[in-house]
Formats: C-alpha cells, sequence, structure tokens
C-alpha cells in the first residue's frame, strides 16, 4: 500500500514584515514634499493586527494608502490580505479609515475551497482543522494538481501551501 502524502493550505502574513513596511512608509510620510506638513500620520496595532490612517482629506488618505500598499508589496505582502474599511469623518474635514491583516482561512472560504476541490474529481481526501484545510492523495502527481488547480482560483485572501510531504 502507498504511503498517503498530503499538504496544508493556510493563509498566513509575517508581522514582521507589516512593521517592517509601516515603518519605511512612516519614514516617508516625514520626507515626502506632498505630504510632510499634511498633518498626515498612520499607525499599526500588532496584536489586533490593523493598521490606520489619518488624514486631512480624502484625497491625502488615499495617497498614504499607496504608500503603505507599495511598501507592503516590496516586502512580500499580498495587499489581498489587508482589508479596508469605508472611510470615517473625523474633526473637521479629517478622515479615519483603518484595515484588517487577515490571519487564517475562515469556515465559508474553506468549506467553498473544499468544494471546489471535489468537484475536480480529483481523488483526494480533504479535512477542515480550525483555520487551515490538509489535502491528501495517495498520488503526488495528484496534489501537485489540486495545487496548481488552487493558484488559478481567487478566495479573496492569499493562501499559501506548506507541509509538503
Amino acid at each position: 500500500m502507498a504511503k498517503e502524502s498530503s499538504f496544508d493550505v493556510v493563509s498566513t502574513v509575517d508581522m514582521q514584515e507589516v512593521d517592517n513596511a509601516y515603518q519605511q512608509a512612516k519614514r516617508e510620510l516625514s520626507q515626502r514634499y506632498d505630504l510632510k506638513g499634511s498633518g498626515a500620520e498612520i499607525s499599526l496595532d500588532k496584536a489586533a493586527r490593523q493598521l490606520g490612517v489619518s488624514a486631512p482629506s480624502d484625497f491625502v488618505a488615499r495617497q498614504v494608502i499607496d504608500v503603505i500598499g507599495s511598501k507592503l508589496v516590496k516586502r512580500g505582502i499580498d495587499l489581498s490580505a489587508v482589508k479596508w474599511g469605508d472611510p470615517q469623518p473625523a474633526a473637521g474635514q479629517s478622515v479615519r479609515q483603518s484595515a484588517t491583516i487577515m490571519e487564517g482561512i475562515d469556515k465559508e472560504t474553506a468549506g467553498k475551497i473544499n468544494k471546489d476541490i471535489k468537484a475536480t474529481k480529483l481523488k483526494v481526501k480533504v479535512q477542515i482543522e480550525g483555520d487551515k484545510l490538509r489535502v491528501s492523495s495517495a498520488s503526488r502527481d495528484t496534489l501537485q494538481e489540486v495545487i496548481s488547480f488552487l493558484k488559478g482560483q481567487d478566495y479573496g485572501q492569499p493562501l499559501q501551501y506548506v507541509n509538503y510531504r
């Protein structure tokens, strides 16, 4: 009998890289001529996995979000892991906007991934284990097909494929 091979489908974000991108964006805000004295600020709460932007106008807030986004991309963080909320009006004309950094695969997404894998009719077993999925099969080639299939799909968050054995 052939030994079962498996891999895990997870969605993780390296918070140290997010912190590094935040520090770079903060430095650029203090040095860039069009943003230097504008009163725009960014904040990061690593424990709550939250990014925050406060700016004097919606236009400046979008510029700051673009700066943060470019720094995240340079650091290898997929922007689909960062979910920005709607701009909230603050005192005067200023606005606040916050973002959540997604970690783990929620139940609905895990169910959708499981359903999509089963729809391929490949001989694999899928188990949902908390915030990750374990896909196992006797054939490593079949597992490779599942990985390539999942890479072609969009589930609204970045997926990684780990513990391939």
